[in-house]
């Protein structure tokens, strides 16, 4: 099922996100973690993508196990920062092969060292997103930075680069990760006061460690406010319990942004199933309203 229209229905949509394996020796491991995320009855589980060869042929074996194996809808990242053209139209005949319907497109951060962009290959997402509309009927989604781009120095240039995204036949946008709702609830004014009018998703992750807290940092200068570094200082130290706040403000996260009209909601898991499923039986009662 297409995911644009799984977002057009009425009930809440809660979603998932897994990453494929770094070596073949975890690939087992990552299929049982999505067996266990399956059976919290997800609206779909996004599978990212292992640029540039090596595992990022699991993305699409993941997304078939997950969509063919699991009967849950699943969505395929696909980067085109270090493939060809025709590499990553390899890639979406393989996802196409596989019957996945749903592809995340994303031009995917920029390797140290590496010249950018490749020979032959694609410079911006939407000529990535223009690519995929050639070959089928797919639901496409891109990602968008509530935060702002870190490349981007003024935000107003974050909007118009969206906007040419979903000017090419974007159906749906996922956000980067944030700790403040009320950047969230900014960003959707800004967005749709410049005409982006299609469902934005809300990513949260679940922070349970000071090191995921420094990668989330170094991956998308995320702003943590005060209350959350407050609780990192005080159970930093501590990995039962700083996975229990961090499951706690995810939780609260997710519940003001339930109250305040939002039903998609997209989490980050990082491969725990343990943390998703505590995350769902806290609001369990709540998706039912």
């Amino acid at each position: 099922m297409k995911i644009r229209n799984i977002l057009k229905r009425e009930n809440i949509n809660i979603s998932f996100e897994v990453f494929p394996p770094k070596t073949e020796v975890g690939y087992e491991k990552i299929l049982n973690a999505n067996k266990e995320i399956s059976k919290l009855n997800p609206a779909f589980i996004s599978v990212t993508y292992g640029a540039g060869g090596g595992t990022s042929k699991n993305t699409a074996n993941i997304a078939a196990y997950i969509k063919n194996e699991l009967g849950v809808e699943s969505l395929a990242h696909l980067t085109c920062v270090s493939s060809t053209k025709e590499e990553v139209r390899e890639v979406i005949q393989h996802l196409k092969s596989f019957g996945i319907e749903n592809i995340l497109a994303l031009r995917g951060d920029i390797p140290k060292g590496q010249a950018f962009p490749v020979a032959a290959g694609f410079r911006y997402a939407y000529e990535l997103i223009e690519e995929i509309k050639k070959h089928g009927d797919f639901s496409i989604g891109a990602a968008c930075y509530p935060e702002g781009h870190v490349e981007n120095k003024h935000k107003v240039d974050d909007i118009h680069y969206l906007k040419q995204k979903v000017d090419c036949g974007v159906d749906f946008l996922t956000t980067q990760m944030f700790f403040d709702n009320d950047i969230h609830y900014n960003f959707l004014y800004r967005i749709r006061e410049a005409g982006i009018t299609i469902p934005v998703l809300p990513g949260i992750m679940p922070i349970i460690s000071e090191i995921q807290m420094k990668r989330s940092i170094e991956l998308s200068g995320t702003v943590f406010p005060r209350r959350f570094l407050s609780m990192l200082d005080r159970f930093g130290d501590n990995p039962n319990a700083m996975m229990e706040a961090g499951i706690a403000y995810a939780t609260d996260q997710i519940i003001d942004l339930l109250a305040n009209g939002v039903k998609n909601i997209h989490i980050y898991t990082m491969n725990r199933p343990q943390v998703a499923e505590k995350i769902m039986g806290n609001i369990t009662e709540i998706i039912k309203c």
